[in-house]
């Protein structure tokens, strides 16, 4: 039974990040897409996409195809996040965990969240308006839970 599905997101991107896969498959939920979103938009990730696996029967056997998903109540959806590279295979994740856990949540103000990196990474907030990054959540002046740094 997996009691944290947010560590586990992180856990799947570092592990396919270390191996330099090009992209790293999970279960979705709203929040793991709203964190992709937010990887995305911070341009740390490619992209992301949404779908389930559907198997089709071919003359040399079964093979999945990957069918997109609009709505996220479908039985196993999974979640595809594209991981990025630099132009000589550098990783541009270089480090990303886990902040506030089941065990200790962590929660701040806009006023309290503080520069990741000196400013070169970021934190993912879960806020009242969404999940969003430091930085904006700094413009939109609220605070929420910290899930995770980035850098």
């Amino acid at each position: 039974m997996m009691t944290d599905p947010i560590a586990d997101m992180l856990t799947r991107i570092r592990n396919a990040n270390n191996i330099e896969r090009p992209f790293v498959e999970m279960a979705a939920t709203n929040l793991k897409v709203a964190l992709a979103k937010v990887l995305l938009e911070e341009g740390f990730v490619l992209g992301y996409r949404t779908g389930k696996y559907v198997e089709t029967a071919t003359e040399a056997g079964t093979t999945k195809d990957f069918v997109e998903v609009e709505k996220l109540g479908e039985p196993h959806v999974v979640l595809q996040v594209f991981l990025k590279y630099g132009p000589d295979g550098e990783k541009v994740i270089r480090h990303i965990a886990r902040y506030s856990k089941p065990g200790r949540r962590v929660y701040q103000g806009y006023k309290e969240v503080r520069r990741v990196l000196d400013g070169l990474g970021i934190a993912i907030l879960s806020t009242s308006k969404g999940v969003m990054s430091d930085r904006q959540a700094k413009k939109e002046k609220v605070g929420g839970e910290i899930l995770c740094t980035v850098w």
